[in-house]
């Protein structure tokens, strides 16, 4: 499926009506609402048409969109600072067609904010139509309630929830524990931050006392034992984080140049557990099920109310005894990462020094993250899965109780940053750099997108790529920010009103 004639990013996808619609949006600033059509007489057991086209308004790139639950609004964010809030009730609501309704921005848009002061980058909806969190670089996150609306701009916006001295690009939270967010961007930790602060003393729980003028209290912090290889002091930075939504404690942040990893909020703190890497199966030629057979399966087993069963068929040498075995180890590896004395990766500009450090249970590597910034997410009806985007145009799945690889596809001519499972369906929605959406679902067949038996060649390809691009990652966000301050001189010079988007602020450095 595709977007449209426009060559452009999609940034956002997210499921909605319990998967009935699928809500993609991107660099063209253009809303799209998919709905599942069971009529159609397409061999695909999936087939999705585009229903709705909607005018954002935006001025920048559009980098998250979600419907708000129980009802028929979308909000969005952007590189223009703004949130927008639309209502494509009218449309939703009207039989399939086969020709797309297209509203103005006049039409649909029904609330502008503009509470953040720099590039807003991710939504997270709760159990609620009027209630949502925003996250932006200008180190906030926000919490609006369209039931009491304000005027923006004049120093009336409510106070955020956190305020923090770097960078934000991500947010996560689950359903079963929504009183904590965990939030993560320009620092070397993820901060969790409980926001039943108001009204409570949170020393037994947390063992901290809270600030009295904070609306919300760091309570925990997520760190690594040490930096990737060749990793920068000072430019850590986390692009995407996901919250299991099926036991609520477990957290998996993805790090820029580096792997994702496994957290739990239950774990006590500083505690060194014993972390497991990614399994790397052998390259034998030997069938394999695809990821979409053992979605397929865990779908099936739930239905049953069965836990999945582990297969550890496939189990083979571990990431690190492989790149060790590898003939030009020197260049994969590189220096050995950095540590301080304690083991962990100090921050003495972090803002909550005071709440304790979390260490992680398990990693997921093999990818490479370096160039954009890419989600992580959990697949399967109970999260067994992990799976996260590659520059070289894959995503990979792991499973996370052992961190085995599972599969790695094909999901962009260039670059994967966005995969998102169905609530219910053994069905996954990915993008990228490229303007179309791609679906995996089971079929019949070979898996023709799968690249699993070349894992081994891909996965030491990745880490040369990451070392190498670590440090012209570096120089491009100097660039970035050097241009982006001139920007705003120019801004504030010439007539201090003007919203102007940094060129270098496309895809490549969303």
């Amino acid at each position: 499926m595709t977007p449209g004639p426009t060559k452009r990013c999609v940034n956002a996808l997210s499921w909605a009506q319990n998967g009935e619609l699928l809500i993609s949006s991107g660099d063209d600033q253009q809303l799209r609402v998919w709905r599942m059509d069971p009529s159609s007489d397409t061999q695909n057991e999936y087939p999705f048409v585009c229903q709705t086209v909607i005018d954002t308004g935006h001025t920048a790139n559009v980098f998250n969109a979600h419907m708000l639950p129980s009802s028929t609004r979308i909000a969005t964010v952007a590189g223009d600072k703004q949130v927008r809030v639309f209502d494509v009730g009218e449309s939703v609501g009207r039989p399939l067609s086969g020709n797309e309704m297209r509203y103005s921005t006049r039409q649909a848009c029904i609330r502008i904010l503009r509470c953040h002061s720099k590039r807003t980058k991710r939504i997270i909806t709760e159990d609620s139509p009027d209630f949502f969190l925003t996250v932006a670089e200008d180190g906030q996150v926000r919490q609006h309630d369209l039931r009491t609306p304000h005027a923006c701009g004049r120093g009336v916006c409510p106070a955020p929830l956190v305020r923090l001295p770097h960078e934000l690009s991500t947010i996560a939270l689950s359903p079963l524990t929504p009183y904590q967010f965990v939030v993560g961007g320009e620092s070397p930790f993820a901060h969790l931050f409980d926001r039943r602060h108001i009204g409570r003393h949170l020393q037994e729980e947390w063992g901290m006392s809270p600030a009295v003028d904070d609306v919300t209290t760091c309570v925990r912090r997520f760190s690594r034992h040490s930096r990737a290889p060749g990793e920068v002091k000072g430019y850590e930075h986390i692009t995407g984080a996901k919250m299991s939504a099926w036991n609520g404690h477990e957290l998996a942040p993805a790090f820029n140049s580096d792997a994702v990893y496994l957290y739990s909020t239950r774990d006590e703190p500083g505690a060194r557990t014993d972390e497991k890497s990614c399994i790397l199966p052998p390259n034998s030629g030997r069938g394999k099920q695809s990821v979409a057979e053992l979605l397929s399966k865990s779908h099936n087993d739930s239905k049953d109310g069965e836990e999945v069963q582990e297969d550890d068929e496939g189990a083979g040498m571990d990431t690190d005894d492989f790149l060790n075995d590898s003939e030009d180890d020197d260049d994969v590896m590189g220096d050995e990462p950095e540590s301080d004395d304690d083991g962990g990766i100090e921050s003495t500009a972090d803002m909550h020094p005071d709440a304790s450090v979390i260490y992680p249970r398990m990693h997921f590597s093999g990818h490479c993250n370096v160039e954009t910034v890419k989600d992580v997410n959990y697949l399967g009806p109970y999260d067994e899965y992990v799976t996260s985007g590659s520059d070289d145009g894959n995503f990979f799945i792991w499973k996370k109780s052992s961190g085995e690889l599972v599969d790695v596809l094909e999901g962009d001519d260039s670059v994967v940053n966005v995969i998102e499972g169905h609530p219910t369906l053994p069905l996954v929605a990915v993008s990228g750099i490229d303007t179309t959406i791609k679906l995996f679902a089971p079929a019949r067949g070979p898996a023709t997108h799968s690249k699993y038996r070349n894992a081994t060649s891909i996965i030491k390809r990745n880490a040369r790529a990451s070392r190498t691009s670590m440090n012209q990652s570096v120089h491009l966000q100097l660039a970035r920010l050097i241009n982006m301050n001139h920007q705003e001189v120019l801004q504030s010079t010439e007539d201090g009103t003007a919203d102007l988007e940094s060129p270098l602020a496309q895809c490549i450095s969303q």
